[in-house]
């Protein structure tokens, strides 16, 4: 009996849960660990690595390890020069 009561418990506390995340992004709060480069600092590196320099030496420049910036540059591709209309 006390078992039905818990799980009862359990599903309205899982539906109030799902109810707060839903509320939450609707009012533009985002979830998880912020990101470390700013698109400013992923234009830098960008435009580092366009001049000649290695994605590794971008990365040290802003103080951040060569995969992170590697993800960053796939996440956020590069703009094409005469894309516009």
């Amino acid at each position: 009996m006390f078992a039905g009561i818990a799980e009862f418990e359990r599903s309205l506390i899982a539906e109030r849960t799902g109810m707060g995340r839903v509320a939450a992004r609707a009012r533009g709060v985002r979830f998880g660990r912020p990101p470390k480069l700013t698109a400013d600092q992923i234009a830098l590196a960008r435009r580092l690595v366009d001049e000649g320099r290695s994605p590794r030496e971008a990365a040290r420049i802003l103080n951040v390890h060569a995969s992170t910036l590697y993800r960053a540059f796939a996440l956020q591709p590069p703009e094409v020069a005469g894309s516009g209309p």
